[in-house]
């Protein structure tokens, strides 16, 4: 690493401190810089058997969704016998405290499970996890379906984010709740959202175009096929189809597999990644 020295009077070699935060010259010791902070992470290991060769990231990032930032120590059970009474103890000792994130952690948890088993981007995520952290702040969801809640606000987040999916494909990963508790449950959230901002919730528009490729990737097409799917759903644009954006995108894929070599059937596996 390269810095200018102001004694040399020319870029020099420069050397960091890591315990001292100070940038100095290699050339004439001169302190450029002192007291940084280092940003990189920090890792470290507290366990007796593991020695110096695997190290553990210390902490995580902060959640800002959360009362504590997520920073709350968790106490683990030991591995062996040696002080297993006392860390048992602490463990329960903590676990009686009153978490008042302890719901919200586990909503997160599970909305991170659906947007892993259905391949989202973090953004999506973070979204769902903010549009269910302010409807929980209004202390009205008690009562309703948990799963279905946080299915649809996974649903409202891909929509926000320009990255729809259908309701079918969220409810594939709800943990049981059905697509009309999922529509419930996002006609609430718009609602409780719309009371708390007074005005409606913009959801974004969904485009035929938005399911495209990932149908035609579930259904095995070959690169030809998806370009003329895509060529043929972005031309039916330009005409006033009135239909959903799913049926459309349904009905390109059904045309351009039936002008192909590599036929679809109308029924079975293919309408099984359609509907």
């Amino acid at each position: 690493m390269d810095a200018f020295c102001s004694d040399c009077k020319r870029h020099t070699e420069v050397v960091f401190d890591h315990s001292a935060g100070d940038t100095v010259c290699s050339e004439c010791g001169l302190v450029l810089e002192s007291h940084s902070i280092d940003e990189t992470s920090e890792w470290r290991t507290f366990a007796n058997e593991s020695g110096d060769n695997d190290p553990v990231r210390v902490g995580g990032p902060t959640n800002p969704l959360l009362a504590d930032g997520g920073l709350s120590t968790v106490i683990a059970k030991p591995n062996g016998a040696t002080g297993e009474f006392l860390s048992s103890s602490l463990g329960r000792w903590q676990n009686r405290g009153a978490n008042p994130d302890r719901g919200l952690i586990m909503a997160f948890k599970t909305i991170a499970t659906m947007s892993d088993r259905l391949g989202l981007v973090a953004t999506i995520k973070d979204r769902a996890n903010e549009i269910y952290k302010r409807v929980e702040d209004q202390k009205s969801s008690r009562g309703r379906n948990q799963d279905a809640l946080l299915a649809a606000c996974l649903y409202i987040a891909c929509r926000q984010e320009d990255k729809p999916r259908t309701v079918k494909e969220i409810c594939s990963v709800a943990n049981g709740a059905t697509k009309k508790e999922i529509g419930r449950a996002k006609e609430y959230i718009v609602k409780q959202l719309g009371l708390e901002n007074g005005q409606s919730v913009e959801m974004g528009t969904i485009h035929a175009g938005d399911f495209m490729r990932r149908f035609c990737s579930n259904l095995g097409m070959n690169n030809q096929a998806v370009k003329a799917a895509q060529e043929a759903v972005t031309k039916s644009e330009e005409f006033d189809i009135r239909r959903s954006p799913i049926s459309i995108a349904a009905a390109v894929i059904y045309i351009i597999t039936q002008l192909s070599d590599d036929k679809k059937p109308l029924k079975g596996y293919y309408m099984l990644f359609i509907c």
